[in-house]
Protein backbone atom coordinates (compact mmCIF):
# COMPACT_ATOMS: atom_id res chain seq x y z
CA UNK A 1 0.00 0.00 0.00
CA UNK A 2 1.52 3.56 -0.59
CA UNK A 3 -0.14 6.85 0.58
CA UNK A 4 0.19 9.89 -1.24
CA UNK A 5 2.74 12.15 -0.50
CA UNK A 6 0.90 14.69 1.48
CA UNK A 7 -0.08 11.72 4.18
CA UNK A 8 3.30 10.68 4.55
CA UNK A 9 3.92 14.60 5.29
CA UNK A 10 1.36 14.96 7.75
CA UNK A 11 3.09 11.49 9.14
CA UNK A 12 6.23 12.58 9.60
CA UNK A 13 5.16 16.19 11.36
CA UNK A 14 2.82 14.25 13.58
CA UNK A 15 5.05 10.99 14.64
CA UNK A 16 5.67 10.84 18.46
CA UNK A 17 8.24 7.52 20.20
CA UNK A 18 5.84 4.09 19.41
CA UNK A 19 3.93 2.41 22.15
CA UNK A 20 4.49 -0.70 23.02
CA UNK A 21 2.78 -3.02 20.35
CA UNK A 22 0.09 -3.69 23.26
CA UNK A 23 -1.08 0.02 23.86
CA UNK A 24 -4.26 0.99 23.50
CA UNK A 25 -3.91 4.34 21.84
CA UNK A 26 -7.33 4.93 19.70
CA UNK A 27 -7.49 8.47 18.13
CA UNK A 28 -10.96 9.83 19.92
CA UNK A 29 -13.37 10.39 16.94
CA UNK A 30 -12.55 6.95 16.03
CA UNK A 31 -15.63 4.43 17.50
CA UNK A 32 -14.45 0.67 19.35
CA UNK A 33 -16.35 -2.22 20.27
CA UNK A 34 -19.10 -1.11 17.69
CA UNK A 35 -19.15 -1.01 13.75
CA UNK A 36 -19.21 2.42 11.88
CA UNK A 37 -22.54 3.44 10.65
CA UNK A 38 -23.34 3.93 7.18
CA UNK A 39 -26.02 5.61 4.88
CA UNK A 40 -25.94 3.50 1.56
CA UNK A 41 -28.89 4.75 -0.14
CA UNK A 42 -26.95 7.74 -2.20
CA UNK A 43 -27.28 7.86 -6.13
CA UNK A 44 -23.30 6.81 -6.65
CA UNK A 45 -23.33 4.06 -3.89
CA UNK A 46 -22.95 0.38 -5.47
CA UNK A 47 -25.93 -1.79 -4.50
CA UNK A 48 -24.09 -5.29 -4.55
CA UNK A 49 -20.25 -3.72 -4.16
CA UNK A 50 -18.75 -3.75 -1.13
CA UNK A 51 -17.93 -0.49 0.02
CA UNK A 52 -17.28 1.64 3.53
CA UNK A 53 -19.77 3.20 5.37
CA UNK A 54 -18.21 6.29 5.55
CA UNK A 55 -14.48 7.70 5.18
CA UNK A 56 -11.96 6.30 2.38
CA UNK A 57 -11.16 2.39 1.71
CA UNK A 58 -8.72 0.99 -0.27
CA UNK A 59 -6.20 -2.39 -0.69
CA UNK A 60 -8.77 -5.76 0.61
CA UNK A 61 -6.79 -7.31 3.19
CA UNK A 62 -7.07 -10.47 5.70
CA UNK A 63 -9.27 -12.24 3.57
CA UNK A 64 -10.33 -15.70 4.79
CA UNK A 65 -13.34 -18.07 5.02
CA UNK A 66 -13.93 -19.27 8.66
CA UNK A 67 -15.10 -22.72 9.91
CA UNK A 68 -18.50 -21.44 10.20
CA UNK A 69 -18.75 -20.63 6.47
CA UNK A 70 -18.57 -16.71 7.20
CA UNK A 71 -16.28 -14.82 4.95
CA UNK A 72 -13.93 -12.19 6.48
CA UNK A 73 -13.13 -8.99 4.32
CA UNK A 74 -10.72 -6.24 6.49
CA UNK A 75 -9.37 -3.54 4.45
CA UNK A 76 -7.19 -0.47 4.69
CA UNK A 77 -9.47 1.98 6.67
CA UNK A 78 -9.82 5.76 7.24
CA UNK A 79 -12.40 6.16 9.49
CA UNK A 80 -11.79 10.11 9.75
CA UNK A 81 -11.45 11.33 6.48
CA UNK A 82 -12.01 10.57 2.89
CA UNK A 83 -8.35 10.70 1.61
CA UNK A 84 -6.02 7.97 2.68
CA UNK A 85 -4.29 7.96 6.23
CA UNK A 86 -4.94 7.31 9.90
CA UNK A 87 -5.01 3.60 8.39
CA UNK A 88 -6.62 0.80 10.23
CA UNK A 89 -8.18 -2.56 9.38
CA UNK A 90 -11.50 -2.12 8.83
CA UNK A 91 -14.06 -5.69 9.02
CA UNK A 92 -17.21 -6.67 7.41
CA UNK A 93 -18.52 -10.43 6.93
CA UNK A 94 -20.62 -12.51 4.31
CA UNK A 95 -22.27 -15.38 4.19
CA UNK A 96 -22.53 -14.89 0.36
CA UNK A 97 -19.82 -12.31 -0.77
CA UNK A 98 -22.45 -10.12 -1.40
CA UNK A 99 -24.54 -9.09 1.47
CA UNK A 100 -22.05 -7.62 3.56
CA UNK A 101 -22.11 -6.95 7.75
CA UNK A 102 -20.43 -4.14 8.72
CA UNK A 103 -18.24 -5.33 11.88
CA UNK A 104 -16.41 -2.93 14.42
CA UNK A 105 -12.92 -1.62 13.12
CA UNK A 106 -10.52 -4.72 13.81
CA UNK A 107 -6.87 -3.54 14.46
CA UNK A 108 -6.09 0.05 15.04
CA UNK A 109 -2.50 1.91 15.31
CA UNK A 110 -0.59 1.96 18.37
CA UNK A 111 0.48 5.36 18.69
CA UNK A 112 -0.27 8.39 16.97
CA UNK A 113 1.96 8.47 13.69
CA UNK A 114 1.54 4.73 13.26
CA UNK A 115 -0.51 2.75 10.44
CA UNK A 116 -1.39 -0.12 10.58
CA UNK A 117 -1.10 -0.88 6.40
CA UNK A 118 -1.73 -4.23 4.19
CA UNK A 119 -1.75 -7.90 5.28
CA UNK A 120 -2.99 -11.10 5.31
CA UNK A 121 -4.80 -13.88 7.84
CA UNK A 122 -4.50 -17.51 8.40
CA UNK A 123 -6.47 -19.76 10.66
CA UNK A 124 -3.56 -21.75 12.66
CA UNK A 125 -6.07 -24.68 12.98
CA UNK A 126 -3.17 -26.96 14.94
CA UNK A 127 -2.05 -24.13 16.94
CA UNK A 128 1.48 -24.10 15.79
CA UNK A 129 1.76 -20.37 17.16
CA UNK A 130 0.67 -21.61 20.76
CA UNK A 131 -1.97 -18.74 21.10
CA UNK A 132 -4.63 -21.00 20.53
CA UNK A 133 -4.37 -24.14 23.29
CA UNK A 134 -7.68 -26.35 22.90
CA UNK A 135 -9.17 -24.24 19.93
CA UNK A 136 -9.11 -25.04 16.14
CA UNK A 137 -10.23 -21.88 14.63
CA UNK A 138 -7.74 -18.97 16.36
CA UNK A 139 -6.90 -16.48 13.52
CA UNK A 140 -3.61 -15.08 13.34
CA UNK A 141 -3.28 -11.54 10.86
CA UNK A 142 -0.48 -10.15 9.50
CA UNK A 143 0.29 -6.54 8.60
CA UNK A 144 2.38 -3.86 7.72
CA UNK A 145 3.55 -1.07 10.51
CA UNK A 146 4.30 1.63 9.09
CA UNK A 147 6.23 4.93 10.70
CA UNK A 148 8.18 7.52 10.04
CA UNK A 149 11.35 5.60 10.35
CA UNK A 150 10.23 1.95 9.50
CA UNK A 151 8.02 -0.02 8.22
CA UNK A 152 7.57 -3.53 9.96
CA UNK A 153 5.49 -7.02 9.61
CA UNK A 154 3.70 -7.26 12.87
CA UNK A 155 1.03 -9.93 13.92
CA UNK A 156 -2.41 -10.08 16.29
CA UNK A 157 -3.95 -13.09 17.07
CA UNK A 158 -7.65 -13.27 17.07
CA UNK A 159 -9.76 -16.19 19.74
CA UNK A 160 -13.10 -15.31 18.63
CA UNK A 161 -13.16 -15.80 15.00
CA UNK A 162 -10.99 -13.27 13.80
CA UNK A 163 -13.75 -10.26 15.34
CA UNK A 164 -11.17 -8.72 17.91
CA UNK A 165 -7.25 -9.15 17.84
CA UNK A 166 -4.94 -8.98 20.60
CA UNK A 167 -1.27 -7.38 18.65
CA UNK A 168 1.59 -9.91 19.81
CA UNK A 169 3.64 -8.61 22.63
CA UNK A 170 7.40 -9.27 20.90
CA UNK A 171 6.10 -7.69 17.61
CA UNK A 172 7.51 -7.13 15.08
CA UNK A 173 8.15 -10.58 14.18
CA UNK A 174 10.22 -9.05 10.89
CA UNK A 175 12.24 -5.85 10.70
CA UNK A 176 15.01 -5.02 8.25
CA UNK A 177 15.66 -1.49 8.78
CA UNK A 178 13.52 -0.43 5.80
CA UNK A 179 10.54 2.06 4.84
CA UNK A 180 9.33 0.12 1.96
CA UNK A 181 8.88 -3.13 3.31
CA UNK A 182 5.28 -4.26 3.25
CA UNK A 183 2.29 -6.37 2.43
CA UNK A 184 2.91 -9.83 3.99
CA UNK A 185 0.67 -12.31 2.36
CA UNK A 186 0.84 -15.54 4.18
CA UNK A 187 -0.17 -19.13 3.05
CA UNK A 188 0.50 -22.68 4.72
CA UNK A 189 2.37 -24.90 2.67
CA UNK A 190 1.78 -28.96 3.89
CA UNK A 191 4.64 -30.46 1.49
CA UNK A 192 6.48 -28.75 4.17
CA UNK A 193 4.36 -28.29 7.01
CA UNK A 194 5.60 -24.67 6.99
CA UNK A 195 4.39 -21.17 6.82
CA UNK A 196 5.21 -18.89 3.57
CA UNK A 197 5.18 -15.43 3.88
CA UNK A 198 5.73 -13.16 0.52
CA UNK A 199 6.38 -9.93 0.83
CA UNK A 200 7.07 -6.79 -1.12
CA UNK A 201 10.56 -4.76 -0.80
CA UNK A 202 8.82 -2.12 -2.70
CA UNK A 203 11.41 0.09 -4.59
CA UNK A 204 14.01 -3.03 -4.99
CA UNK A 205 11.23 -4.58 -6.79
CA UNK A 206 11.87 -7.83 -4.72
CA UNK A 207 9.11 -10.40 -3.30
CA UNK A 208 10.80 -11.63 -0.48
CA UNK A 209 9.91 -15.43 0.98
CA UNK A 210 9.90 -16.39 4.06
CA UNK A 211 9.04 -19.79 6.13
CA UNK A 212 7.84 -20.00 9.75
CA UNK A 213 6.91 -22.98 12.21
CA UNK A 214 5.00 -21.02 13.81
CA UNK A 215 4.01 -17.59 12.86
CA UNK A 216 6.34 -16.06 15.05
CA UNK A 217 9.67 -16.82 13.74
CA UNK A 218 10.82 -16.76 10.29
CA UNK A 219 13.48 -17.22 7.83
CA UNK A 220 14.42 -15.40 4.71
CA UNK A 221 14.02 -18.51 1.99
CA UNK A 222 14.45 -16.79 -1.16
CA UNK A 223 13.52 -13.64 -2.90
CA UNK A 224 11.59 -12.85 -6.86
CA UNK A 225 12.91 -9.80 -8.56
CA UNK A 226 12.55 -7.75 -11.23
CA UNK A 227 10.29 -9.52 -13.38
CA UNK A 228 7.19 -7.94 -15.03
CA UNK A 229 6.58 -4.54 -15.19
CA UNK A 230 7.93 -2.70 -12.78
CA UNK A 231 6.85 1.00 -12.57
CA UNK A 232 7.99 2.63 -9.49
CA UNK A 233 7.67 -0.46 -6.75
CA UNK A 234 6.20 -3.63 -5.98
CA UNK A 235 3.11 -4.10 -3.92
CA UNK A 236 0.28 -6.27 -2.49
CA UNK A 237 2.08 -9.91 -3.29
CA UNK A 238 -0.10 -13.01 -3.35
CA UNK A 239 0.64 -16.61 -3.56
CA UNK A 240 -1.67 -18.92 -4.15
CA UNK A 241 -2.27 -22.66 -5.81
CA UNK A 242 -4.77 -22.63 -8.35
CA UNK A 243 -6.60 -25.42 -9.92
CA UNK A 244 -6.90 -25.78 -13.81
CA UNK A 245 -9.93 -25.78 -16.74
CA UNK A 246 -9.81 -29.03 -18.50
CA UNK A 247 -11.94 -27.13 -21.48
CA UNK A 248 -12.62 -23.29 -21.38
CA UNK A 249 -14.59 -23.62 -24.30
CA UNK A 250 -17.70 -25.35 -23.07
CA UNK A 251 -20.77 -22.98 -21.72
CA UNK A 252 -20.41 -23.85 -17.99
CA UNK A 253 -16.57 -24.02 -17.51
CA UNK A 254 -16.56 -24.26 -14.11
CA UNK A 255 -18.39 -27.48 -13.84
CA UNK A 256 -16.94 -29.63 -11.53
CA UNK A 257 -15.76 -32.17 -14.07
CA UNK A 258 -14.01 -29.52 -15.80
CA UNK A 259 -11.78 -28.59 -12.72
CA UNK A 260 -8.50 -30.40 -12.40
CA UNK A 261 -6.52 -30.30 -9.65
CA UNK A 262 -3.21 -29.09 -10.10
CA UNK A 263 0.28 -28.10 -8.66
CA UNK A 264 0.54 -24.76 -10.48
CA UNK A 265 0.86 -21.28 -8.47
CA UNK A 266 0.05 -17.83 -9.61
CA UNK A 267 2.04 -15.12 -7.85
CA UNK A 268 0.43 -11.79 -8.13
CA UNK A 269 2.27 -8.32 -7.87
CA UNK A 270 0.68 -4.76 -7.99
CA UNK A 271 2.24 -1.96 -9.12
CA UNK A 272 2.02 1.77 -8.89
CA UNK A 273 2.61 3.65 -10.31
CA UNK A 274 3.37 2.39 -14.07
CA UNK A 275 0.88 0.85 -15.14
CA UNK A 276 0.48 0.76 -18.95
CA UNK A 277 -3.05 3.36 -18.64
CA UNK A 278 -1.47 5.43 -16.11
CA UNK A 279 -1.47 4.52 -12.28
CA UNK A 280 -2.02 1.65 -10.17
CA UNK A 281 -2.31 -1.93 -11.65
CA UNK A 282 -2.13 -6.43 -11.14
CA UNK A 283 0.28 -8.63 -13.18
CA UNK A 284 0.58 -12.42 -12.41
CA UNK A 285 3.34 -14.84 -13.08
CA UNK A 286 2.05 -18.59 -13.21
CA UNK A 287 4.40 -21.14 -12.10
CA UNK A 288 5.57 -23.73 -9.27
CA UNK A 289 6.73 -23.52 -5.96
CA UNK A 290 7.98 -26.08 -3.77
CA UNK A 291 8.04 -24.37 -0.58
CA UNK A 292 11.07 -21.97 -0.74
CA UNK A 293 11.58 -20.74 -4.02
CA UNK A 294 9.14 -19.29 -6.80
CA UNK A 295 9.63 -20.42 -10.77
CA UNK A 296 7.50 -18.99 -13.47
CA UNK A 297 6.78 -20.69 -16.41
CA UNK A 298 8.24 -17.41 -18.67
CA UNK A 299 9.37 -13.87 -18.29
CA UNK A 300 5.94 -12.90 -19.32
CA UNK A 301 3.91 -10.07 -17.60
CA UNK A 302 0.90 -11.15 -17.53
CA UNK A 303 -2.19 -7.99 -16.63
CA UNK A 304 -4.83 -9.38 -14.78
CA UNK A 305 -7.57 -6.65 -15.77
CA UNK A 306 -7.41 -4.49 -18.45
CA UNK A 307 -9.87 -1.79 -17.12
CA UNK A 308 -7.97 0.88 -14.75
CA UNK A 309 -9.78 0.55 -11.64
CA UNK A 310 -8.77 -3.12 -10.13
CA UNK A 311 -5.49 -3.47 -7.65
CA UNK A 312 -3.82 -5.33 -4.88
CA UNK A 313 -6.52 -8.23 -5.23
CA UNK A 314 -5.80 -10.93 -2.49
CA UNK A 315 -7.43 -14.55 -2.26
CA UNK A 316 -9.17 -15.54 0.22
CA UNK A 317 -7.56 -17.93 2.84
CA UNK A 318 -9.29 -21.17 3.56
CA UNK A 319 -10.33 -22.05 -0.32
CA UNK A 320 -9.29 -25.60 -1.08
CA UNK A 321 -6.72 -25.22 -3.82
CA UNK A 322 -9.15 -28.03 -5.54
CA UNK A 323 -11.53 -25.48 -5.73
CA UNK A 324 -11.59 -22.31 -7.65
CA UNK A 325 -9.85 -19.49 -6.04
CA UNK A 326 -11.90 -16.55 -4.68
CA UNK A 327 -10.93 -13.15 -5.25
CA UNK A 328 -11.50 -9.73 -4.50
CA UNK A 329 -9.85 -6.26 -5.50
CA UNK A 330 -9.74 -2.61 -4.92
CA UNK A 331 -11.95 -1.14 -7.80
CA UNK A 332 -9.96 2.30 -7.81
CA UNK A 333 -6.91 3.70 -9.06
CA UNK A 334 -4.39 6.08 -7.08
CA UNK A 335 -4.21 8.38 -9.90
CA UNK A 336 -8.15 9.30 -8.81
CA UNK A 337 -8.97 7.53 -6.13
CA UNK A 338 -8.24 10.88 -3.43
CA UNK A 339 -10.87 13.28 -5.35
CA UNK A 340 -13.45 11.17 -7.01
CA UNK A 341 -16.72 12.67 -5.77
CA UNK A 342 -18.23 10.18 -3.87
CA UNK A 343 -16.30 11.72 -1.32
CA UNK A 344 -17.78 15.46 -1.39
CA UNK A 345 -21.46 14.30 -2.42
CA UNK A 346 -22.10 11.07 -0.08
CA UNK A 347 -18.68 10.74 2.54
CA UNK A 348 -17.46 7.70 1.41
CA UNK A 349 -14.55 6.85 -1.21
CA UNK A 350 -13.72 3.47 -2.84
CA UNK A 351 -15.46 0.11 -3.34
CA UNK A 352 -14.23 -3.67 -3.74
CA UNK A 353 -14.92 -5.46 -6.88
CA UNK A 354 -17.27 -8.21 -7.26
CA UNK A 355 -16.12 -11.50 -5.95
CA UNK A 356 -14.36 -13.36 -8.46
CA UNK A 357 -13.67 -17.32 -9.11
CA UNK A 358 -10.09 -17.83 -10.29
CA UNK A 359 -8.76 -20.83 -12.10
CA UNK A 360 -5.92 -21.27 -14.67
CA UNK A 361 -6.57 -22.35 -18.25
CA UNK A 362 -4.92 -23.06 -21.81
CA UNK A 363 -5.51 -21.47 -24.74
CA UNK A 364 -4.76 -20.96 -28.39
CA UNK A 365 -2.11 -18.30 -27.74
CA UNK A 366 -0.78 -18.48 -24.08
CA UNK A 367 -0.63 -21.07 -21.30
CA UNK A 368 -1.89 -20.74 -18.03
CA UNK A 369 -4.22 -17.69 -18.46
CA UNK A 370 -5.94 -16.59 -15.52
CA UNK A 371 -9.60 -16.88 -15.93
CA UNK A 372 -11.92 -14.97 -13.59
CA UNK A 373 -15.97 -15.10 -13.36
CA UNK A 374 -17.80 -13.38 -10.90
CA UNK A 375 -19.36 -15.22 -8.02
CA UNK A 376 -23.03 -16.73 -8.65
CA UNK A 377 -25.19 -14.14 -9.33
CA UNK A 378 -28.42 -15.70 -9.34
CA UNK A 379 -29.40 -15.49 -5.48
CA UNK A 380 -29.38 -11.40 -6.37
CA UNK A 381 -32.11 -11.73 -9.77
CA UNK A 382 -34.87 -9.28 -8.81
CA UNK A 383 -36.94 -12.42 -10.70
CA UNK A 384 -36.61 -15.80 -11.53
CA UNK A 385 -37.10 -15.00 -15.12
CA UNK A 386 -34.99 -12.11 -17.09
CA UNK A 387 -35.95 -8.80 -17.41
CA UNK A 388 -35.76 -8.38 -21.61
CA UNK A 389 -34.08 -11.22 -23.80
CA UNK A 390 -33.85 -12.51 -27.16
CA UNK A 391 -32.86 -15.44 -29.78
CA UNK A 392 -32.54 -13.18 -32.26
CA UNK A 393 -30.95 -10.15 -32.00
CA UNK A 394 -29.10 -10.66 -35.56
CA UNK A 395 -28.63 -7.01 -36.99
CA UNK A 396 -30.81 -5.38 -34.82
CA UNK A 397 -31.52 -3.74 -31.01
CA UNK A 398 -32.93 -4.98 -27.62
CA UNK A 399 -33.75 -1.63 -26.14
CA UNK A 400 -34.75 -1.88 -22.16
CA UNK A 401 -35.45 0.81 -19.41
CA UNK A 402 -34.89 -0.33 -16.59
CA UNK A 403 -35.78 3.14 -14.33
CA UNK A 404 -38.68 1.84 -12.58
CA UNK A 405 -38.55 -1.90 -12.74
CA UNK A 406 -35.04 -2.07 -10.80
CA UNK A 407 -34.80 0.62 -7.60
CA UNK A 408 -31.48 -0.85 -6.94
CA UNK A 409 -30.10 0.48 -10.38
CA UNK A 410 -27.79 -2.68 -10.88
CA UNK A 411 -28.55 -5.10 -13.74
CA UNK A 412 -26.40 -7.79 -15.71
CA UNK A 413 -27.04 -9.01 -18.93
CA UNK A 414 -25.22 -11.99 -21.28
CA UNK A 415 -24.68 -12.14 -24.80
CA UNK A 416 -23.51 -14.99 -26.95
CA UNK A 417 -22.75 -14.85 -30.56
CA UNK A 418 -22.63 -18.21 -32.13
CA UNK A 419 -21.98 -19.88 -35.66
CA UNK A 420 -19.10 -17.59 -36.73
CA UNK A 421 -17.60 -17.99 -39.63
CA UNK A 422 -13.81 -19.66 -39.44
CA UNK A 423 -12.81 -16.88 -41.84
CA UNK A 424 -14.04 -13.02 -43.23
CA UNK A 425 -15.68 -12.93 -40.30
CA UNK A 426 -17.45 -9.34 -40.26
CA UNK A 427 -19.94 -7.27 -37.71
CA UNK A 428 -19.94 -5.50 -34.23
CA UNK A 429 -21.51 -6.34 -31.44
CA UNK A 430 -22.56 -2.96 -28.91
CA UNK A 431 -24.00 -2.26 -25.75
CA UNK A 432 -25.11 1.40 -24.61
CA UNK A 433 -26.27 2.25 -20.80
CA UNK A 434 -27.64 5.59 -21.09
CA UNK A 435 -29.47 8.08 -18.57
CA UNK A 436 -32.85 8.97 -19.26
CA UNK A 437 -32.99 12.27 -17.23
CA UNK A 438 -28.99 13.72 -18.52
CA UNK A 439 -28.52 11.79 -21.33
CA UNK A 440 -25.03 10.71 -20.54
CA UNK A 441 -23.79 7.24 -21.53
CA UNK A 442 -21.19 4.14 -21.26
CA UNK A 443 -20.91 2.07 -24.12
CA UNK A 444 -18.70 -0.90 -25.01
CA UNK A 445 -18.65 -3.48 -27.87
CA UNK A 446 -16.75 -6.10 -29.65
CA UNK A 447 -15.15 -5.90 -33.36
CA UNK A 448 -16.26 -9.73 -34.60
CA UNK A 449 -12.96 -8.84 -37.98
CA UNK A 450 -9.98 -8.14 -37.81
CA UNK A 451 -7.68 -8.09 -34.72
CA UNK A 452 -10.57 -8.65 -33.19
CA UNK A 453 -10.78 -5.69 -30.26
CA UNK A 454 -13.13 -5.03 -27.71
CA UNK A 455 -13.94 -1.64 -25.91
CA UNK A 456 -15.18 0.05 -22.81
CA UNK A 457 -15.79 3.79 -23.21
CA UNK A 458 -16.86 5.96 -19.98
CA UNK A 459 -16.09 9.50 -22.14
CA UNK A 460 -19.54 9.50 -22.26
CA UNK A 461 -20.41 10.10 -18.30
CA UNK A 462 -20.07 14.10 -17.18
CA UNK A 463 -20.10 13.94 -13.21
CA UNK A 464 -16.27 13.74 -12.46
CA UNK A 465 -13.31 15.21 -14.83
CA UNK A 466 -9.58 14.29 -13.93
CA UNK A 467 -6.45 14.56 -16.56
CA UNK A 468 -5.87 10.72 -14.82
CA UNK A 469 -9.81 9.72 -15.52
CA UNK A 470 -8.55 7.61 -19.02
CA UNK A 471 -11.51 7.00 -20.69
CA UNK A 472 -11.20 4.49 -23.37
CA UNK A 473 -10.09 0.76 -22.70
CA UNK A 474 -9.42 -2.27 -25.12
CA UNK A 475 -8.10 -5.62 -25.58
CA UNK A 476 -8.22 -8.08 -27.56
CA UNK A 477 -10.33 -11.28 -27.81
CA UNK A 478 -9.34 -13.52 -30.54
CA UNK A 479 -13.06 -15.86 -31.43
CA UNK A 480 -12.22 -19.33 -30.05
CA UNK A 481 -11.42 -21.55 -32.97
CA UNK A 482 -12.92 -24.54 -31.25
CA UNK A 483 -16.66 -23.32 -31.20
CA UNK A 484 -16.69 -20.39 -33.02
CA UNK A 485 -18.40 -18.18 -30.53
CA UNK A 486 -18.21 -15.05 -28.51
CA UNK A 487 -19.61 -15.06 -24.82
CA UNK A 488 -19.52 -11.64 -22.62
CA UNK A 489 -21.17 -11.10 -19.10
CA UNK A 490 -21.72 -7.42 -18.12
CA UNK A 491 -22.52 -6.32 -14.30
CA UNK A 492 -23.38 -2.63 -13.87
CA UNK A 493 -23.59 -1.20 -10.58
CA UNK A 494 -24.59 2.66 -10.19
CA UNK A 495 -21.03 4.06 -10.67
CA UNK A 496 -19.24 0.38 -11.55
CA UNK A 497 -19.41 -1.75 -14.51
CA UNK A 498 -17.20 -5.30 -14.10
CA UNK A 499 -17.07 -6.97 -17.88
CA UNK A 500 -16.07 -10.30 -18.95
CA UNK A 501 -15.59 -11.62 -22.07
CA UNK A 502 -15.55 -15.74 -23.23
CA UNK A 503 -16.23 -17.42 -19.95
CA UNK A 504 -13.68 -14.75 -17.92
CA UNK A 505 -11.08 -14.98 -19.95
CA UNK A 506 -10.23 -11.62 -20.33
CA UNK A 507 -12.43 -8.78 -17.42
CA UNK A 508 -12.56 -5.38 -16.91
CA UNK A 509 -13.03 -3.48 -13.70
CA UNK A 510 -13.70 0.39 -14.37
CA UNK A 511 -15.48 3.24 -11.94
CA UNK A 512 -17.76 5.83 -13.80
CA UNK A 513 -19.65 8.62 -11.96
CA UNK A 514 -22.47 10.01 -13.35
CA UNK A 515 -24.30 13.35 -12.82
CA UNK A 516 -27.57 11.17 -13.60
CA UNK A 517 -28.28 7.57 -12.82
CA UNK A 518 -27.97 5.46 -15.71
CA UNK A 519 -31.29 3.77 -16.25
CA UNK A 520 -31.68 2.21 -19.55
CA UNK A 521 -29.70 -0.26 -21.85
CA UNK A 522 -29.70 -1.05 -25.48
CA UNK A 523 -27.82 -4.10 -27.08
CA UNK A 524 -27.14 -4.01 -30.50
CA UNK A 525 -25.41 -5.87 -33.41
CA UNK A 526 -24.65 -4.97 -36.90
CA UNK A 527 -23.63 -6.21 -40.47
CA UNK A 528 -22.99 -9.82 -39.09
CA UNK A 529 -22.48 -12.69 -41.38
CA UNK A 530 -25.31 -14.96 -42.97
CA UNK A 531 -26.14 -17.84 -40.40
CA UNK A 532 -24.88 -15.87 -37.33
CA UNK A 533 -26.37 -16.19 -34.04
CA UNK A 534 -26.81 -14.14 -31.34
CA UNK A 535 -29.08 -14.60 -27.85
CA UNK A 536 -29.47 -11.68 -24.45
CA UNK A 537 -30.33 -11.90 -21.11
CA UNK A 538 -30.91 -8.87 -18.93
CA UNK A 539 -31.48 -9.91 -15.33
CA UNK A 540 -32.05 -7.26 -12.69
CA UNK A 541 -29.91 -7.39 -9.48
CA UNK A 542 -31.51 -6.84 -5.80
CA UNK A 543 -29.62 -4.31 -3.66
CA UNK A 544 -27.93 -6.18 -0.57
CA UNK A 545 -27.94 -2.82 1.56
CA UNK A 546 -31.35 -1.95 1.89
CA UNK A 547 -32.48 -4.81 3.84
CA UNK A 548 -29.99 -3.84 6.81
CA UNK A 549 -31.45 -0.16 6.78
CA UNK A 550 -32.84 0.41 10.02
CA UNK A 551 -35.94 3.10 10.39
CA UNK A 552 -33.65 5.91 9.70
CA UNK A 553 -32.00 4.62 6.48
CA UNK A 554 -28.98 3.98 8.07
CA UNK A 555 -27.04 0.80 8.11
CA UNK A 556 -25.73 0.06 11.78
CA UNK A 557 -24.02 -2.87 11.25
CA UNK A 558 -23.47 -5.88 13.40
CA UNK A 559 -24.20 -3.83 16.64
CA UNK A 560 -24.52 -7.26 18.78
CA UNK A 561 -21.11 -8.07 17.89
CA UNK A 562 -20.02 -4.83 18.76
CA UNK A 563 -20.91 -5.18 22.25
CA UNK A 564 -19.59 -9.18 22.32
CA UNK A 565 -23.05 -10.45 23.03
CA UNK A 566 -22.50 -14.02 21.41
CA UNK A 567 -22.14 -17.05 22.93
CA UNK A 568 -19.28 -19.37 21.64
CA UNK A 569 -18.63 -22.86 22.62
CA UNK A 570 -14.89 -24.04 23.65
CA UNK A 571 -13.70 -23.84 19.58
CA UNK A 572 -14.78 -20.78 19.68
CA UNK A 573 -17.50 -21.11 17.02
CA UNK A 574 -20.12 -18.67 17.26
CA UNK A 575 -23.78 -20.09 18.40
CA UNK A 576 -26.95 -18.02 17.78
Amino acid sequence: MLISPLTAACLLLSCVQAQSSTSSYVEPSVPTGRPVPGDYSGALRPQIHYSPPKGFMNDPNGMFLDPDGVYHLYYQYNPTGIVAGNQHWGHATSRDLFTWENQPIAIYPGAEGEGIFSGSSVIDVNNTSGFFPNQTNGVVAFYTLNTAKEETQEIAYSKDNGYTFTKYANNPVISINSTQFRDPKVIWYPSTQRWVMVVAYAQEFVIGFYTSPNLKTWTHASNFSHHGLLGLQYECPNLVQIPMLSNISIENPLEQSNIASSDMFILQISINPGAPLGGSIAQYFPGTFNGTHFTPIDGAARIADFGKDNYAGQFFYGIPATSPQVSIAWASNWQYSQVVPTGSLEGWRSAMSLPRYNVLANTTRGDYSLVSLPYDLSPLYSSTSSLANSTSLVNTSLLYDYSSTVPSGAITFNMTISSLPSANVTGTANFTFMSSVTGESLRGGFYLGGDTPFFLDRGGIRGFDNPFFTDKFSTNNLINADTQTFRVQVVIDRSIIEVFLDNGLRSATTTFFPDGMLDTLMISTRELNPGVQVSAAVYGLTSTWTSLENSNGTVAGNVTMGSQRVRRDTLGHIHN
